[in-house]
């Protein structure tokens, strides 16, 4: 069974509009929220210098961070985009702590693509995104 991670529409549209927006750099930012339910995203700069990658400027980390514990809640997740890519984890995104979510963004033309991933022990785990009555997001 897939696990499904709950997903607002407009949190959804508002990685799209990032992911357009920094091409043909990648765009990046962390995800707010509980286990496999999205509260809200942090967009970040991203400092790589190689325009097919991307790390997250830590001063927008620390400041996700302190915004998720004053709502109570925890960064979960980042997510980023794929230029001209795939909508999977590449080689560079091996990295990262067990039970971390990606959220991947797949630009073709003006087509963006989403899925999602939780990195565990063992590899790469596919999470089917669910979207989430704006009512019932955090």
């Amino acid at each position: 069974m897939t696990s499904r991670l709950l997903l607002v529409d407009d949190l959804r549209e508002q990685i799209a509009r990032e992911a357009r927006a920094a091409f043909p750099r990648e765009c990046c930012g962390l995800i707010e929220g509980d286990a496999l339910r999205v509260a809200a995203l942090h967009p970040a700069r991203n400092i790589s210098e190689d325009a097919d990658r991307f790390e997250i400027d830590p001063a927008d980390h620390f400041r996700a961070l302190r915004m998720a514990r004053a709502n109570g809640r925890a960064i979960i997740g980042c997510y980023h985009s794929h230029p001209n890519g795939r909508a999977e984890p590449s080689a560079r995104d091996g990295d990262g702590e067990d039970g971390f979510l990606w959220l991947i963004a797949a630009i073709s033309g003006d087509a963006v693509s989403l899925t999602a991933f939780q990195r565990l022990g063992y590899g790469w785990q596919s999470l089917a995104i669910a979207p989430q009555p704006a009512e019932n997001a955090a």
